[in-house]
């Protein structure tokens, strides 16, 4: 008979298969004093916050000087009543700069779709005037467009059905918009400027600036005023 074949003694599993996970991933190192972690949490939790409120709120619009808006509204609204040269220069009516809508940014204006901010607001300038004959108009408006290229304004569009142009201004982007209506003949100019958030106490109907009529001759170029606060005078 065959002797028994003696009995294998099983073979021990390398170490690396054996040992327990978390030995073999090195531990991360953790700043070593207390308030080190402390100071990095509250990095985190801040950052997350920051991220969230600008998630919700988008971003901020930036800070508008209503008076120093005006001034800036109504020299180009000026320029272009010069540039018409309207027989007789005619009076425009009572014109003023006024504020338009602004609304909320971000996730929040999904639940404000149809309401406008209370503390942010555009501005704009109209003037028109009605009667204009074709060529008068045309000549008007080539004097301001040559005048608009010539220092730098962006152009936008033009009208298809009348003529008229829209241009903006890169360094601030206000827009001015031009036109000339045949069935009216209504010559119009309107400035605008976009959103900003208003100074604390701003009234729009105590606001002394707002108010413009075109000067009754040429003057020189007016400078817009130092910047300032809008409050009621």
């Amino acid at each position: 008979m065959n002797a028994p074949r003696p009995r294998l003694r099983p073979r021990p599993h390398p170490w690396y298969r054996t040992a327990p996970l978390r030995r073999l991933l090195p531990r991360p190192r953790l700043p070593g004093s207390r308030a080190t972690r402390a100071l990095c949490a509250a990095l985190v939790a801040a950052a997350t916050v920051a991220a969230l409120a600008w998630l919700w709120n988008g971003s901020p619009y930036p800070n508008a000087d209503p008076d120093r808006i005006a001034v800036r509204l109504k020299v180009q609204a000026q320029r272009a009543y010069d540039e018409a040269a309207l027989p007789g220069r005619p009076e425009v009516g009572p014109a003023r700069v006024e504020t338009g809508t602004c609304y909320y940014r971000g996730l929040r204006g999904l639940g404000h779709i149809d309401s406008g901010r209370r503390d942010v607001r555009s501005f704009g300038l109209d003037w028109r005037v009605t009667g204009v004959r074709e060529d008068v108009a045309r000549s008007g408006l080539r004097r301001m467009r040559a005048r608009l290229e010539r220092e730098g304004w962006t152009f936008v569009e033009t009208r298809v059905n009348r003529p008229g142009f829209r241009f903006r201004n890169p360094d601030n982007e206000d827009l001015v918009y031009a036109h000339w209506t045949r069935a009216t003949g209504t010559y119009a100019v309107s400035t605008h400027a976009d959103c900003g958030k208003l100074p604390d106490g701003f009234d729009e109907y105590a606001w002394p600036e707002a108010r413009w009529a075109p000067a009754p001759v040429p003057g020189p170029p007016v400078t817009p005023p130092a910047r300032r606060s809008a409050t009621p005078r």
